[in-house]
């Protein structure tokens, strides 16, 4: 690499970070919990279809150097359908941000509880949460002061601790090789089909794809780079994904009752492990929030940005302003007491009307020879994107089908 290896840290670690947030550690909990390590095939599945959709998203912002909503709306020939996008994208990004957002503070907040007990306060009729808060400003500080090169170093430092977090508390009740192989071998049942789905759905997250396409164009502006960001594509998100398996080995090894989220089963290591299982669990959730909590509103300010032509500068005002829309929102739905279940319930309701859609507009896009050049797509590319892209459609109604059942 000699003197090019700073060309090879892009913007990945934000995407890690925006993916391994408490979501994904609630399900990977509870995956572990209730099938052992059944589903680490599933995770490895998740892996394989986020890197081709991350690649095929940041090989678009490479060539166009623009957003994906802005290539989105500038391709699309009538002007009904580029507002019927736009009216979806935009609420689907914001309403959805603003849910994930609330539950990215409140499981950081969930961590912090291991490590500080406040009393909370009261307003009115109302009892806030000062973690909630205080996370909240943690995170608008950092939005606000910031810029994306500076982000992405802080990031990246605790996106490394945090999954050497997570991968201690592993370590720590790792089973022999032969038992955890069997976790690799695809075995799905009626019993956990919506586990595995939800495995999936955590890791191809479509706000991430807006985020990954915006930012490649700010390290990136030649196809000459294009291996330097598959190289990031690639160790970024298999490090997810390697982080996500110690949370389902950890949950698996623990044999412990009881749990509805990470935090009980950092509680539950104590016992096990001792205080220092529960240290490094308790860590790695309010990390996972913290991290999350960032990268979720610069993801919505870009996409806001984006689909007006305005600045994508995180110190103008129209970033500003769309970031903290986002972290407004979020810090005002987890201070209101929602419950984490309605949240989800919001966030994958958006999702699954979003990620068939935009999974469908980039396959279309990096697929026209007019926009993306010699860039365009291979065959062997496009086969296994068009059977992510049936995932996503499969996700989607899903989705949509367990929320509008109740």
């Amino acid at each position: 690499m000699n003197g090019n290896w700073r060309k090879y840290i892009g913007p990945g670690p934000l995407i890690t970070a925006a993916f391994i947030g408490p979501g994904t550690v609630t399900v990977c909990t509870l995956a572990g919990i209730q099938f052992g390590y059944d589903l680490l095939w599933a995770i490895l599945l998740s892996i394989a279809a986020t890197a081709i959709l991350q690649e095929m998203a940041a090989r678009i912002g490479l060539v166009t150097q623009k957003g994906l909503t802005e290539v989105i709306l500038s391709q699309l020939p009538q002007p009904i359908i580029r507002l019927g996008s736009l009216i979806l994208i935009l609420g689907a990004i914001v309403v959805g941000n603003a849910a994930y957002e609330a539950g990215n503070i409140s499981g950081a907040s969930l961590g912090m509880e291991l490590f500080i007990d406040l009393p909370f306060l009261s307003i009115g009729r109302r009892e806030i949460n000062p973690l909630n808060v205080l996370i909240g400003l943690v995170a608008g500080m950092l939005l606000f002061l910031g810029n994306y090169k500076w982000l992405t170093l802080i990031l990246t430092g605790v996106v490394v601790l945090m999954s050497l977090a997570f991968l201690t508390t592993a370590m720590m009740v790792l089973p022999d090789i032969g038992t955890l192989s069997k976790g690799f071998i695809p075995l799905p049942s009626s019993q956990n089909l919506l586990t595995i789905l939800a495995l999936i759905g955590t890791t191809v997250v479509p706000y991430n794809l807006f985020l990954h396409a915006s930012l490649v164009s700010k390290k990136w502006n030649s196809l000459t780079d294009l291996p330097y960001i598959r190289t990031d594509i690639v160790v970024s998100v298999v490090l997810g994904g390697v982080v996500s398996m110690a949370i389902v080995i950890t949950a698996a090894g623990t044999e412990a009752t009881g749990v509805e989220n990470a935090a009980d089963l950092a509680r539950g290591l104590a016992l096990l492990l001792g205080n220092w299982g529960t240290g490094f669990m308790g860590f790695g959730l309010f990390a996972a929030g913290l991290t999350s909590a960032i990268t979720a509103p610069m993801a919505g300010g870009l996409v806001v940005t984006g689909a007006f032509g305005l600045s994508t500068k995180m110190d103008g005002l129209p970033m500003r302003v769309s970031m903290g829309l986002i972290l407004g929102l979020g810090l005002l739905f987890s201070s209101l007491g929602i419950r984490p279940v309605e949240l989800i319930t919001i966030a994958q309701l958006t999702n699954g009307m979003l990620l068939p859609l935009l999974s469908g507009y980039i396959l279309w896009l990096v697929n026209k020879k007019e926009l993306m050049k010699s860039a365009v797509n291979t065959p062997w590319t496009n086969f296994f994107a068009f059977l992510i892209w049936i995932i996503t459609v499969i996700l989607g109604g899903l989705s949509l089908w367990k929320v509008l059942a109740g």
